[in-house]
């Protein structure tokens, strides 16, 4: 083949290869646009309403045709006059403001103390060393089992809850802190050290935020276990508190109440999940990752 075919051949070749740009069609384009392009908010409110909805209604129908009987499982409605009995006269809010004051205080001292040992666990292989065998060795003791013991150490009293709520908040954010800190890249040390940054710089301008992901999975998670803590303290020996407003409508069996108690849990759960969600979003904007 002469060198007039070959450069020939390869101009040829340059031609048909055209940018993906130039290759598109505007069906195509328009196509990637379309798919590009966010669902307005109200869409997404009532894409995840349908699902509850149709529970409520299949709920509501088997309830009344008397299928199930309401001392076993009340319908929507009768929950929804026992919400509003306990709403009017009060009671309702004087159990939530304890509840929620409880897992608070127990929710701060026990994260706290957990991204506090996170980050020096994270961040000192001695500290490491001497300290996560015998964390990792309390992380598996399961509330039930401990809450007797705090009973006898402390008595019925708040600490003995916040005590039990602190435990149970602890150990995600130390976790996640730890496991947020050890996945930093290496090589951005390297960067680190190229730009002459001291071991402060290093852990405010490199390792902190390539870690808070982790950390704000891990305070997701804290708080969830936070609320499971209240209910475990609340349900095992007190006289105030949603968890006592359940174990009480229970030996009446008040079974309406026992869902209003219930659903109360997953409301203000989902709400403070719902804020550190929001927390996320603002604190992670440099971060591109997959929706789905």
């Amino acid at each position: 083949m002469s060198q007039a075919e070959v450069v020939s051949g390869v101009g040829k070749g340059l031609v048909q290869s055209k940018s993906p740009k130039e290759s598109k069609s505007p069906e195509q384009s328009q196509s990637t646009l379309i798919i590009a392009k966010k669902d307005p908010k109200w869409l997404l409110v009532v894409r995840g309403l349908i699902l509850p909805l149709t529970v409520l209604i299949i709920w509501q129908i088997v309830g009344s045709l008397g299928i199930i009987s309401k001392t076993l499982l009340p319908t929507p409605a009768e929950i929804g006059v026992a919400f509003y009995d306990l709403l009017i006269t009060g009671e309702l809010f004087k159990h939530l403001k304890i509840s929620i004051w409880r897992a608070a205080v127990g929710f701060l001292v026990g994260g706290s103390l957990g991204l506090l040992f996170g980050l020096l666990v994270g961040l000192f292989r001695k500290f490491e060393q001497s300290v996560d065998p015998s964390v990792q060795m309390l992380r598996t003791i399961p509330h039930l089992a401990i809450t007797p013991l705090f009973i006898l150490w402390f008595g019925f009293g708040e600490f003995s809850k916040i005590l039990l709520i602190a435990k149970g908040a602890f150990f995600p954010l130390y976790v996640q802190t730890f496991l947020g800190i050890r996945n930093v890249d290496s090589r951005l040390f390297d960067v680190a050290r190229v730009l002459e940054f001291n071991r402060f710089k290093q852990i405010t301008k490199l390792v902190l935020p390539a870690a808070l992901p982790n950390i704000l999975l891990g305070l997701r998670l804290s708080i969830g276990v936070a609320w499971l803590g209240l209910v475990v303290a609340e349900i095992m020996g007190s006289s105030e508190g949603v968890g006592y407003l359940i174990m009480d409508a229970r030996q009446f069996s008040q079974t309406a109440v026992v869902f209003v108690g219930i659903l109360i849990f997953a409301f203000v759960g989902k709400g403070s999940d719902s804020l550190v969600r929001i927390l996320e979003k603002k604190l992670l904007k440099w971060r591109d990752s997959f929706n789905g």
